[in-house]
Order: C-alpha cells, then sequence, then structure tokens
C-alpha cells in the first residue's frame, strides 16, 4: 500500500474543522482521512461508546425537559439537578458553528469553519455555563473547554465569562476552567499551528498513516498496511 493517500480536490468542500477530528488526525491522519472524510470505515461501537451514548440521551431529556433518569443513572441525578437549580436558560445538545472570524454561525452554514456540541450550556446575563458530560476516565483538556467557551461567546454577546466544565460521572467529580473573552487569544496562539496542519493536510489531501500502539486493535482501516501490527 502507498504510504500516503492522495486525492484529487476537485469539488472539494471547504475545509472546516472540529476538534475530535483535528485530535484524530494527530493520532493518525490516514485513520482520520478514511474515518472522518472518507467514510470507507466506522469505528465500532464497542459497549463503552454504547453506554456514553445513552447517558447523554437521558442527561440531555432529564435537564431539558425533566424526564426521570432510567434505571441504573440514579447516581448522575445530583450533577443534573444542579444544573437546573437557579436562574437561567438552559440549551442541550446544543450544535455550534463559528467562522473563520470568530463570529457565530448556523451549524451548516457554507461559512462554517469550526463545529462543536454543548452537551449542556446555561445563560445567566453576562455568565454562562458550559458543561460537558465525561462517562470514561478523568483526562482533562482545557483546548476543549476553551473551544466551548468560544462558541458561547461567538452566539451569546451578552456572555462576558465562561465557566467551562468536564462533568466526570464515573468518578462522580467535576474539573473546570473559567474563561473571559480576553482569554482566547491565547487559546488561538497555542492551538493556531495545529490547525493550519490539518488545514494543509485537506488541501493538499495527503494523509500518510502514522504507526503507532493503536494499529493492533483499534484501527478499522483493514487496508493499511500497519492494520493489525504491533508498532
Amino acid at each position: 500500500m502507498p504510504a500516503t493517500i492522495t486525492v484529487g480536490s476537485r469539488g472539494k468542500k471547504a475545509f472546516s474543522w472540529s476538534y475530535s477530528k483535528l485530535k484524530n488526525f494527530e493520532v493518525c491522519p490516514r485513520k482520520h482521512y478514511v474515518v472522518d472524510l472518507a467514510k470507507t470505515y466506522q469505528e465500532e461501537e464497542g459497549e463503552s461508546l454504547m453506554w456514553g451514548n445513552a447517558v447523554h440521551a437521558a442527561l440531555a431529556a432529564r435537564v431539558g425537559k425533566g424526564v426521570a433518569l432510567p434505571a441504573g443513572m440514579e447516581p448522575y441525578e445530583p450533577w443534573a439537578a444542579r444544573i437546573v437549580t437557579g436562574a437561567g436558560n438552559i440549551l442541550v445538545e446544543q450544535k455550534l458553528a463559528i467562522t473563520k472570524e470568530f463570529s457565530g454561525c448556523s451549524y451548516f452554514a457554507p461559512g462554517a469553519w469550526f463545529r462543536g456540541i454543548g452537551d449542556v450550556i446555561k445563560i445567566n446575563g453576562p455568565v454562562a455555563l458550559g458543561a460537558d458530560w465525561k462517562t470514561g476516565k478523568i483526562l482533562d483538556d482545557s483546548v476543549q473547554l476553551a473551544l466551548l467557551a468560544q462558541c458561547i461567546f461567538a452566539h451569546y454577546p451578552e456572555v462576558k465569562r465562561v465557566r467551562s466544565e468536564f462533568i466526570w460521572l464515573k468518578e462522580d467529580c467535576s474539573s473546570r476552567e473559567d474563561f473571559t473573552r480576553a482569554d482566547m487569544a491565547g487559546l488561538w496562539r497555542s492551538l493556531w499551528p495545529r490547525v493550519e496542519q490539518l488545514q494543509h493536510a485537506y488541501e493538499t489531501m495527503s494523509y500518510p498513516p502514522k504507526p503507532g500502539r493503536l494499529c493492533r486493535k483499534y484501527c478499522p482501516d483493514i487496508s493499511c498496511q500497519h492494520h493489525g501490527k504491533q508498532n
């Protein structure tokens, strides 16, 4: 197999990205291409992923509509109750997009440059909460938290400060960072070179494989020369 996937660019859509696509690209450009762009292969939905999807759906119904959590998820009720308590407009599973100029736009707008989803957003005048439910092990990522804050700032001009929070349901704890609009400049200074690499790969359509420990069991691309190997 060739080391690089090269695809013609005729009729290609304008570059856009999400944080999950950026992370997939950094793990292995080829896998990012076949899974996220060409969609030649799909990630297998293991038990942990199916559980995570079920939890997200149940918590969206609980926080957004007051529907009681199903059996087995009762321990998550205090976290849901904490969010719905007090003043503020609550939104669940919000699809948010921004342009390259950091203005808010609709999720499928032609000018959408970055796309993300807020599990819970609560707006209360000049302050907002952005919460992300997590069902796996604790792995803090301040960039993901900051990107949610950026989307909130772009769509809600009245908001001056965002508390962006991971809620670790399995561990029954949370981690948070607070952001102001002025903090966003620091985010983009550190993140921009990574996004430029992703955009360059898209514009040249060159996605070489990056062999690593995940090749053996966790890559669906059976056509790759590294698939199933201990790299």
